[in-house]
């Protein structure tokens, strides 16, 4: 996945006098500190640091599909992309501040794939950073509606608000949902 601008492209000039460092040097920190997990950490402290800005009166919950173009850890074909793709999950505040994100999954499973371990992997990331989840609203596309997360949000005393999805109901539920169309 390409982001932001190549390694050798960085401004290294305006921040560090000449020969200190190299775009080697910060990429090769770059690596260690994404594998010893110190920008997770970073991440679970600023959300901890900063837990009262946040609007946690409902989350929204979505997954994307991301075209990869040189390979990585977990890459997939994806039919509808044309493509070969990661899979990720979100979890955003009401004013849409990202909150945790899922580990990616290779590009030819859909949304719902292993959610069970990544939804509590993502609450695990909030638990860390002390943000309460009890009684929070999760909004999430018909793509969600499955058994196991409704399980799983029941769980950890989250209210799930997912639109009901179709192809998954055998006859109309009477069943009570908070989706407002």
């Amino acid at each position: 996945m390409k982001t932001g601008c190549q390694w050798r492209e960085l401004c290294i000039c305006e921040y560090f006098d000449k020969g200190t460092t190299s775009w080697q040097n910060i990429h090769r920190y770059f690596l260690k500190w994404s594998e010893d997990g110190s920008f997770k950490m970073a991440w679970i402290n600023l959300l901890s640091c900063n837990k009262k800005l946040l609007a946690l009166s409902s989350a929204q919950l979505d997954g994307s599909h991301i075209p990869v173009k040189r390979g990585g850890q977990a890459v997939g074909y994806q039919g509808r992309k044309a493509s070969k793709t990661s899979n990720s999950l979100f979890l955003c505040d009401n004013r849409g501040q990202m909150l945790t994100v899922s580990v990616a999954q290779s590009g030819e499973h859909n949304d719902l794939y292993d959610i069970v371990e990544l939804f509590k992997e993502m609450i695990g990331v909030l638990e860390q950073s002390d943000i309460n989840c009890n009684g929070i609203f999760v909004n999430a596309d018909p793509g969600f509606d499955s058994e196991d997360l409704k399980q799983v949000c029941i769980d950890y005393e989250i209210e799930l608000n997912v639109k009901p999805n179709l192809r998954n109901q055998k006859k109309q539920s009477d069943e009570y949902r908070y989706f407002d169309d």
